[in-house]
């Protein structure tokens, strides 16, 4: 099954635990590691405002 889901992040959200630690929430939806950020967003650095990617697996298409 597939699923086409819109994030316009480009990065993560920090939560601060009750303890003062930071744990860092993923918002662009390319983590391999979700919910928690993987550092993925880093791929979306060069992405132009208005214009719609793809991302699978490693691969990037623009639509």
């Amino acid at each position: 099954m597939m699923r086409l889901v819109m994030h316009d992040e480009t990065g993560p959200k920090e939560i601060k635990t009750e303890h003062g630690d930071s744990v860092w929430v993923c918002m662009c939806g390319i983590s391999r590691n979700k919910p928690l950020c993987d550092g993925s967003h880093k791929k979306t650095k060069d992405e132009v405002p208005g214009k719609t990617y793809i991302y699978e697996g490693d691969a990037r298409k623009e639509v």
